[in-house]
């Protein structure tokens, strides 16, 4: 038997250039590989591809991806909390925010929403935001930046973890079989999945992670007045997504990323003389 499909893309991410476009989501939507069949995920902006709604494919996609999914964004959204807590707002903790349990964080619209959209070829979906009072941190405005980096580089973490465990899976021959394979999968799953949260929630846009360490990062009076932006922010991104516009503000911050993880898992493995 064959590597597992997606292999071929993982691969190369320890020390070669990274695959091609860069599709949007919320919550997950996978990269196109060259090596992927055609009944493969695709991209925004190629939603038109004939495609069976709720096809076994579909079924087979989503039990993939749903693990990987849960786990990122579940440790994205403690990732917050956690920093909030750290920085003088119990808020989240208090409200039982900082567990593990998925289901504290999920919200029912923004699942469903996922679970019709992937069936689209996009995982469109959001989750319930942890609650942080800016009041309470020592430093409201540089604090609210941390509290948001916290998310994103959790996701960037995790995704090089992935790429880490994929190597030994693929050196030490483990992909194949009947559970070897779908394992596998998810792994590559867990990768796309958390590189491409911590790509979107990079977006520079209000209310959006990179949204609020933009803000950290700018003199007062103007955090002021970008902040003012902010209730408009989630239209400018649907917008976007809608026209397929958004690849060309996420794509760069996705490609950054992935060539960046791929650099730190490949220098991880070097120093411990694993590859």
């Amino acid at each position: 038997m064959g590597p597992p499909r997606g292999e071929g893309c993982v691969r190369p991410l320890l020390g070669q250039s990274p695959p091609g476009p860069v599709p949007a989501g919320f919550l997950f939507a996978s990269a196109p590989c060259r090596d992927d069949p055609p009944t493969g995920t695709v991209p925004a902006g190629a939603l038109t591809r004939r495609r069976v709604l709720f096809s076994s494919d579909y079924i087979q996609q989503l039990v993939i991806a749903l693990p990987a999914i849960l786990f990122a964004l579940t440790l994205h959204e403690v990732a917050h909390g956690w920093a909030a807590d750290k920085l003088g707002d119990p808020t989240a903790r208090r409200m039982g925010r900082l567990s593990l349990n998925p289901l504290v964080h999920l919200d029912p619209m923004g699942t469903l929403a996922f679970a019709v959209s992937m069936a689209a070829g996009v995982g469109f979906g959001w989750a319930k935001p942890v609650p942080v009072d800016i009041n309470n941190l020592c430093n409201p405005h540089r604090g609210m930046m941390w509290v948001a980096l916290a998310g994103p580089v959790t996701n960037f973490l995790l995704a090089i973890a992935s790429l880490i465990v994929f190597h030994f899976v693929a050196r030490f021959e483990l992909h194949e079989g009947f559970i070897g394979q779908p394992a596998a999968l998810m792994i590559v799953a867990s990768y796309r999945v958390n590189t491409a949260l911590a790509a979107f929630n990079l977006i520079p846009i209000l209310p959006f992670d990179g949204g609020r360490i933009l803000m950290g990062l700018l003199p007062r009076r103007w955090a002021w007045r970008y902040g003012q932006t902010e209730a408009y922010g989630f239209f400018i991104v649907m917008g976007l997504l809608l026209i397929g516009g958004l690849h060309w503000i996420m794509g760069p911050i996705y490609r950054t990323l992935m060539l960046a993880e791929q650099v730190l898992a490949g220098n991880i493995l070097r120093i411990f003389g694993l590859l």
